[in-house]
């Protein structure tokens, strides 16, 4: 069996997981720090500053709303469109927290909307078929004065 180099292993990881993050939305979640995408446009500012709102379409033609703070920490997201977004990478490091309470609510919920409200993690997802729409946030990261009422 040939030796493999470490420097050179280390080497093409970091080219895949540079790869990897150049496709929409695969490094954008929770708790990061938002980062220029391609093709999205510049973030705007919301309520004086308090929050920033960047706008992008992933491959399934749904719109994704991405908040940040002043800081740039990704705060929020909000999406509606044909397709639900990608959850898990949108969650990131959340998204554990969001299948443990998803399974714990399994039984009670309805098919067309659901809630899962952890102490970390807030997400919101309904519609019907090609008409989804929901919102997901750190309610501990939101900054004074901004609730989830200005998720739009």
């Amino acid at each position: 069996m040939p030796q493999i180099d470490p420097s050179r292993l280390l080497a093409a990881s970091a080219i895949a997981v540079a790869t990897l993050c150049s496709s929409a939305n695969a490094c954008a979640q929770l708790g990061a720090v938002m980062v220029p995408k391609p093709g999205a446009g510049a973030p705007q500012n919301l309520l004086n500053g308090a929050l920033r709102v960047r706008t992008s379409t992933d491959a399934g033609n749904t719109t994704i709303n991405e908040y940040g703070t002043s800081s740039g920490e990704i705060v929020a997201y909000t999406w509606q469109g044909p397709t639900m977004p990608d959850l898990a990478a949108l969650l990131g490091r959340y998204a554990g927290s969001y299948r443990a309470g998803a399974a714990a609510a399994a039984s009670h919920g309805n098919l067309h909307a659901s809630r899962v409200a952890r102490p970390d993690v807030i997400v919101e997802s309904g519609g019907p078929m090609r008409g989804y729409a929901g919102r997901a946030w750190l309610p501990a990261a939101l900054p004074p004065g901004v609730t989830a009422d200005d998720l739009r």
